[in-house]
């Protein structure tokens, strides 16, 4: 249903004539109902065995040399009218009680394959870095050597937060916010000191400052590293002809030294983290249709999440790895998608 990117299970039910299915199965396909209730039962230890064992043929097979966990939030699903035990509820503007489930993700990047580690989806009354926190616990037991550095929005910038990654070997890299005022405001005041370093590509000129050992944030009890880079990016829009500038300022705070990672590099992981929406949980949702909920319990959820994952992993790694280059750069990752559901529904159709 995954690879056919079918969307829902009532969609699959409707397909349910199809001799494809009979074939793989060797059994009729089960109703809508019989699968949600079935993914409710499911192990979830189980589906992350899966996806560890994933990991394990393609890190055998060289495919998975990256070595950074990109964390972030999504919100998968909001409603005035449907809810479950395991819904989080926020009142909205105009006074009405809403539904919603939020999730944690984690993404390894920096290989061939960007690899879809785990979920954990957020509990009713939890904050998303609690979340995150009991995410990151389970990864660092089942993945202790696939990374070495975490890679987070700036919510994650707190003491607890650091402290749990620098207690299991692991480096963070964290965009940093105004929520953290006495550091940003220290660092802030060194840049005006420090004259910044000058890069240019092409239409991208970058103005870059590295300040190392700042003790400003005395919550955190270390010495703390400030990279900041603004970027001037000059674009032609295509309708107008129009030559426009566009403008961005990134501080992120970091424990790697300067001879772990260069300010160049820094800024390079920095930008990472936009993978985990952009091959993440972005992709899942606008292409694989991971925000459509096919059985409203928290255990389906999550068992869906991670069958799900465990599905774009395989997917990924086929494209990338057995497919030809050269007949790669010509399709899409959807035209390779189209090619499976056009087989499963030519197959079906054959006598």
């Amino acid at each position: 249903m995954v690879l056919a990117r079918l969307g829902s299970l009532h969609a699959l039910e409707q397909d349910k004539g199809n001799p494809f299915w009979r074939r793989r199965l060797e059994r009729p396909l089960p109703s809508a109902d019989t699968i949600g209730r079935v993914f409710t039962l499911l192990d979830h230890a189980l589906l992350r065995r899966l996806l560890r064992s994933l990991y394990e043929r393609l890190k055998r097979n060289k495919a998975l040399d990256g070595t950074v966990l990109v964390l972030d939030g999504h919100e998968t699903t909001a409603s005035f009218l449907r809810c479950c035990p395991g819904c989080s509820q926020r009142q909205t503007s105009d006074g009405r009680l809403q539904f919603y489930h939020r999730l944690v993700a984690g993404l390894l990047v920096g290989g061939r394959v960007p690899f879809l580690l785990d979920v954990e989806l957020q509990r009713k009354g939890e904050d998303e870095v609690g979340c995150a926190l009991r995410l990151l616990g389970r990864l660092v037991r089942d993945y202790p050597r696939a990374f070495d550095l975490v890679v987070a929005d700036g919510l994650y910038l707190g003491a607890p937060f650091v402290r749990f990654c620098l207690r299991h070997g692991k480096d963070v890299l964290i965009v940093l916010k105004d929520d953290r005022r006495d550091l940003l405001q220290d660092a802030q005041g060194l840049f005006r000191l420090q004259r910044p370093r000058v890069e240019t590509e092409g239409a991208l000129v970058r103005q870059t400052w590295d300040l190392e050992g700042l003790t400003s944030w005395t919550a955190l009890g270390r010495p703390i590293r400030v990279v900041r880079s603004q970027e001037t990016r000059t674009v032609r829009r295509q309708r107008t002809k129009m030559t426009e500038t566009m403008s961005s300022d990134w501080i992120w705070a970091t424990t790697l030294s300067p001879e772990k990672a260069s300010t160049r590099r820094v800024i390079e992981l920095g930008h990472d983290r936009w993978l985990v929406e952009n091959q993440g949980f972005r992709e899942m949702g606008t292409v694989w249709h991971a925000d459509h909920i096919y059985r409203h319990e928290p255990a389906a959820i999550t068992a869906f999440l991670l069958t799900m994952m465990a599905t774009v992993n395989l997917f990924r790694a086929f494209v990338l790895l057995n497919i030809k280059p050269c007949f790669r750069a010509r399709h899409s990752f959807l035209w390779f998608a189209q090619q499976i559901t056009a087989g499963v529904f030519a197959e079906g159709s054959s006598p």
